[in-house]
């Protein structure tokens, strides 16, 4: 749900019916009441707002989930990728007591999406200036008074690369990157050739695509929801940080192009279900 609202609804002004919702969401084998059941708890937490309409819901985002979601958005398509490092580390020291270890749990989460690693108990570190990052969690969880944030250059004793590897798996990321590159790039060179073609009879910029609408909704939005997962893993490190065969940057520009290739219908497949919904006429409640 997190995936359609973040990647198709975001900008969209009114709130979805909920057969429109059922209708997306059943090309994956979501059935209509896991669907509810979804909407449900994502209401209860505050992400989206239930619309009754006579017999019929419609939900839309929150301000609360549209700020998630659009933070969530800003890390997948612009993340902290080949800025320039100074070597200077930046370490975020806590000390939260055991009774409040639910915000211990939340910061570790927060400074993880940052992209900070563990270098020791109660010690992260990253080499992003996050200072104003880490000020606000701080404000939100309440945590100030157990927090510290330093800048620090490294010394010694450890080489660079063994204190990387210490805080960050970049290994196990490195081969879902080739993985992900695997399964994408293929697909990404097929379709591409297949709208390439067309444009040459005269398609022009937006030729057909080679598959239906609804099946570029279902290959974009897999694409997507598999990709989303990167930003919390990778901390995107300098270059200088990065092992020499590193497959991050090929992942993304796959995941980019592929993204664009299939954007237009897949949109249009989506504003049609929506728009669907909006034109169907509300019935009275019982």
């Amino acid at each position: 749900m997190f995936t359609l609202y973040g990647d198709y609804l975001l900008d969209r002004e009114k709130p979805v019916w909920v057969g429109g919702l059922i209708t997306l969401l059943g090309h994956f084998d979501v059935s209509p009441t896991a669907v509810r059941i979804v909407l449900s708890r994502m209401t209860q937490k505050g992400w989206l707002a239930a619309d009754r309409r006579g017999a019929r819901s419609y939900y839309g985002l929150t301000a609360r989930g549209r700020r998630l979601l659009v933070e969530g958005r800003e890390r997948i398509y612009h993340p902290p990728r080949h800025r320039q490092w100074d070597g200077t580390w930046y370490l975020v020291t806590y000390s939260i007591p055991e009774s409040d270890r639910h915000l211990r749990d939340a910061l570790r989460v927060k400074l993880q999406w940052l992209g900070c690693g563990p270098l020791a108990n109660g010690v992260w570190i990253t080499p992003h200036d996050v200072r104003r990052e880490v000020a606000a969690i701080a404000s939100s969880l309440r945590i100030s008074k157990h927090l510290e944030i330093f800048g620090a250059t490294h010394f010694g004793f450890s080489k660079t690369a063994d204190l990387v590897g210490q805080c960050w798996n970049l290994a196990a990321i490195n081969r879902r990157y080739a993985a992900f590159v695997a399964r994408w790039d293929p697909a990404l060179r097929h379709c591409a050739a297949c709208r390439s073609a067309a444009a040459a009879r005269g398609g022009g910029a937006a030729a057909a695509p080679c598959i239906a609408p609804d099946a570029c909704f279902v290959r974009r939005f897999e694409l997507v929801h598999e990709y989303r997962s990167f930003p919390l893993e990778d901390p995107f490190l300098p270059p200088p940080l990065l092992p020499p065969d590193w497959k991050g940057d090929r992942a993304a520009a796959v995941f980019d192009t592929y993204h664009a290739v299939l954007a237009e219908p897949a949109e249009r497949y989506v504003r049609d279900v929506c728009d669907a919904g909006d034109r169907v006429k509300a019935e009275p409640a019982a």
